[in-house]
């Protein structure tokens, strides 16, 4: 699990709009559908597929288990077991998500002052449970439950925003961490409350805009993160290699520029889904339906996962892009969907 940095009016009209529509397209009409790196695909459709539990997916898994490792295949493979569906009204939206790598300490020291939690053993699902302000109040400290302590609190918000990350020990050690549960309250953005506020305006706001203004107002920053009561826990993962992503919500790695997080109401986890993102960096690439986020709703909507450390934050926090998303379904599955309008 993780969550957008920015949630803007685009997304909330996405939301607004008139019930789902489906239109059934062929492969000719993706553009820029032959240049991609199908093989790239399908090896990131492979890491989640044996997970998808309905029975028109399961013959088209084993035979994709099979796929000989070239391009041609891969290609064919997608062209010959799939359609490609656009399931609601573009211009979609997209933003970007990655794994940061950030310095802390074990215990509380020196610069080391903001900890991260572990999931308290009272927290239940659904139910409200103290808020972000609460908590960084100190409503769960000394209770043991801190994993580790880091040198910058926009460095820990920031931290849940994405959801997972790598953390580097003072004593040289690496650990990764992982989404554990949250707070029971709801996502706001705050890049919405700098515009209300009117400190920003729309084209303004980006993750790394929100992260100077709250390290160069240390106070009125701290309050403007607070206006997101949601609150996220962390867990230890100590099962992964180090070239591996971080767990999406498949309980599987994910992929940088393979993996995107969606909304599981409009789009089924592990589902193939052709990225048209225009904008500053343009993408045409077949990604894989592997995450989900508090802030990611919507039937054209998706996060796109860019990979590990600061060049990957850098490039992820800018983006908040038009474009279209198309889902690759199973092909009686694509045409139902015609019937069921």
């Amino acid at each position: 699990m993780r969550a957008s940095l920015v949630l803007l009016s685009v997304a909330a009209a996405l939301m607004s709009a008139s019930p789902p529509r489906a239109e059934v397209l062929d492969f000719e009409s993706l553009d820029g559908w032959l240049d991609d790196n199908h093989l790239a695909a399908l090896t990131s459709f492979l890491n989640t597929c044996d997970l998808i539990d309905q029975p028109d997916w399961k013959p088209i898994c084993a035979v994709a288990a099979d796929v000989p490792k070239d391009d041609a295949s891969a290609r064919s493979f997608f062209e010959l077991f799939f359609k490609p569906v656009v399931v609601g009204a573009p211009p979609a939206l997209f933003t970007g998500y990655f794994e940061p790598e950030l310095d802390g300490s074990p215990t509380r020291s020196g610069r080391y002052q903001y900890p991260i939690y572990a999931r308290p053993p009272e927290l239940r699902e659904g139910v409200a449970y103290h808020t972000r302000a609460a908590i960084e109040g100190g409503a769960i400290a000394g209770r043991g439950l801190e994993i580790a302590w880091l040198d910058d609190p926009v460095d820990v918000y920031f931290l849940q925003v994405q959801g997972s990350g790598r953390i580097r020990m003072t004593d040289g050690s690496v650990v990764r961490v992982g989404y554990a549960g949250k707070n029971g309250h709801a996502y706001r953005s705050v890049g919405q409350e700098m515009i209300r506020r009117g400190t920003h305006t729309m084209d303004q706001v980006s993750a790394p805009e929100i992260a100077n203004y709250v390290r160069s107002n240390p106070t009125s920053g701290r309050d403007l993160l607070d206006t997101n009561p949601s609150y996220v826990f962390f867990r230890k993962i100590g099962t992964l290699d180090p070239k591996d992503g971080p767990i999406g919500a498949m309980g599987r790695s994910i992929t940088t520029m393979r993996s995107i997080a969606i909304d599981p109401k409009f789009t089924p986890l592990g589902a193939p889904v052709w990225i048209e993102k225009d904008g500053r960096r343009p993408i045409r690439s077949l990604m894989v339906a592997q995450d989900t986020g508090g802030a990611i709703k919507g039937m054209q909507r998706a996060d796109i996962f860019y990979g590990t450390g600061k060049g990957a934050g850098d490039a992820a926090g800018t983006v908040k892009d038009p474009g279209r998303m198309v889902l690759l379904l199973p092909i009686d599955r694509a045409f139902a969907m015609l019937d069921d309008e």
